[in-house]
């Protein structure tokens, strides 16, 4: 009974939340709710739109519709726990709801590495193989590739939790997080965690360096498309369509770049610093990429402006 009594297999995690920021919790939680609500209603905004407005039923309008439900999706796995957190004190997450979360938070994450991967080379085909763009991406082709993407995630991500159910818990259960992230859930582990650890690593460095290869070699022969034109013009207009999605890559990779190597190499790195980013990497991109397309797609602005605007306002432009 002593030994059962020792080794009692624990039910629940505790987040702390951000460590030596909790005074202010209260505070951080404003723009967490802030980046949430605008998150849904930007990405909700784009999706009407696109379904309203027939000009739009095009592959690249719909690989950002899919990119909308991702962002949606990506933001309501994180942000309504955060802030029971740093508004209610909700700390404890049970066992098997904080491995569901870190699940889907990870799935999310490798969807949309693989949509960027596919709006790139919707870029691609449409300024280096124009002629050929309605017949290669067409409608069911599109849905195929959002299809794998999803799957590539789901099946990639599902080893992790498996993994993780069959290591023992018994004495630590605080987790250093705002929301149960894989490493700091495994560091938690009572015994070897070599194997979870080699798989989270190789799961991220692989889509990280596929996806980015591929993205990097869809904009290097973007680009030498693009400068054997010999109008200056249509130089402009062809990089034009590329920049809402660059601004995307840079959103998202960037803070989760910093955020995958400060929680592996960066040990000088404040725990706070370090999950201050990892927030962010998981709010900002979904908050920016509506305001990004909003703003750098005239298509998609023009029409925005329409449903809120009088549509005369839009028609004498």
């Amino acid at each position: 009974m002593g030994d059962n009594a020792t080794h009692y297999h624990i039910s629940s995690f505790f987040l702390i939340g951000i460590p030596g920021l909790q005074d202010f919790h209260c505070w951080i939680g404003i723009p967490v709710f802030l980046l949430f609500v605008l998150t849904l209603l930007g990405n909700s905004v784009i999706i009407v739109t696109v379904k309203l407005e027939p000009s739009l039923q095009q592959p690249m309008y719909f690989f950002l519709c899919m990119l909308a439900v991702n962002d949606m999706a990506l933001a309501s796995s994180t942000a309504p726990k955060m802030l029971g957190i740093f508004w209610f004190d909700a700390h404890r997450v049970v066992f098997n709801i904080c491995l569901a979360q870190m699940y889907f938070i990870h799935t999310f994450c490798i969807i949309e590495s693989g949509l960027l991967v596919a709006m790139a080379f919707d870029r691609f085909v449409a300024i280096c193989i124009p002629l050929r763009y309605t017949t290669i991406l067409t409608t069911p082709v599109v849905v195929k590739v959002g299809a794998i993407g999803v799957i590539r995630a789901i099946l990639m991500v599902l080893p992790s939790p498996l993994l993780i159910k069959r290591l023992p818990y018994y004495t630590k259960y605080v987790i250093n997080h705002a929301y149960c992230e894989h490493m700091a859930v495994v560091k938690l582990a009572s015994a070897n965690t070599f194997i979870n650890r080699a798989y989270g690593i190789s799961v991220a460095l692989s889509v990280v360096i596929l996806d980015l290869g591929l993205i990097a070699t869809s904009y290097i022969k973007i680009l030498q498309a693009v400068f054997r034109l010999s109008s200056q013009n249509a130089r402009s207009k062809a990089l034009g369509t590329c920049a809402a999605h660059v601004c995307t890559i840079l959103v998202f990779y960037t803070p989760a770049l910093f955020s995958f190597l400060t929680h592996r190499i960066g040990k000088k790195v404040p725990p706070s610093i370090h999950i201050i980013f990892a927030s962010l990497y998981l709010l900002v991109p979904p908050t920016v990429n509506p305001l990004v397309y909003g703003v750098k797609t005239k298509q998609i602005r023009d029409q925005v402006m329409g449903l809120f605007f009088s549509k005369k306002k839009i028609s004498s432009k």
